[in-house]
């Protein structure tokens, strides 16, 4: 039988991809965290339903594998299930499951869902990072950070704080404060395509002390971004062409 593991996108019916849509229609059984199938279960009140808490990742893979030898499984995830999703430690785990067929079904992530709302602060060359240090160690994480803001990069930061980590929104902008300036344009939107949608443009000095949570999704523009009639917008240099 097969697993998908299906990107629904930020969390709105209207954001999620028709092939999504597909995947979960032609699925038995849908499998996930458990704020994400709360989400599936508006959109497909009829499909059985299989969730787990934060922090059981692999138990959930196993489940949704185990369940995918004798039915049609989707896995669910927010955004894309590639960036900081399920699909590849599905296919690692998947190799001790030779019958089910795994298909990754690509999802808008927040970078993009986000961007759009702010302007198109990604028009340019990008990097995304998340400010999590649950699985990675923070000493990698600022390495990236400085990285990201030496090479002249927009930033993306996704899980910028929370309740444990109140303070690492700070500490990546003191980070970058290093290679930009402080008048450099940089965003923020909050639960992206649900109740409570908040987006703001501001420049780093003033983001560095702004309080935000992990459904907010944070946006460092690079040396040529600009705000243009209350959006960011990163040119790409096309008048140069």
């Amino acid at each position: 039988m097969k697993l998908y593991v299906v990107g629904f996108g930020a969390g709105s019916r209207d954001g999620m991809t028709l092939a999504a849509e597909s995947a979960i229609m032609r699925s038995d059984l849908v499998v996930g965290y458990t704020t994400y199938t709360d989400i599936i279960n508006r959109f497909f009140p009829e499909k059985q339903v299989i969730s787990t808490g934060m922090r059981q990742e692999r138990e959930r893979v196993e489940m949704a594998l185990n369940e995918a030898e004798t039915k049609n499984v989707a896995l669910v995830c927010s955004g894309d299930p590639e960036l900081y999703g399920m699909a590849g430690l599905a296919l690692e785990i998947g190799k001790n499951h030779p019958n089910v067929e795994i298909e990754a079904v690509a999802g808008v992530s927040a970078a993009f869902s986000g961007g759009a709302l702010l302007g198109s602060p990604l028009t340019c060359d990008t990097a995304i990072i998340s400010l999590s240090d649950l699985l990675t160690p923070m000493e990698k994480i600022e390495k990236r950070l400085k990285t990201a803001a030496e090479g002249d990069f927009v930033i993306v930061l996704y899980n910028p704080s929370s309740k444990k980590r109140a303070d690492y929104l700070q500490r990546a902008c003191d980070l970058i404060l290093g290679y930009r300036s402080p008048k450099t344009v940089c965003g923020y939107v909050k639960n992206i395509g649900r109740d409570g949608q908040e987006s703001c443009v501001l420049t780093l000095e003033k983001l560095r002390n702004t309080a935000v949570d992990m459904f907010t999704t944070v946006f460092i523009g690079n040396s040529e971004t600009k705000e243009i009639g209350g959006k960011m917008v990163t040119p790409r240099g096309y008048h140069n062409v």
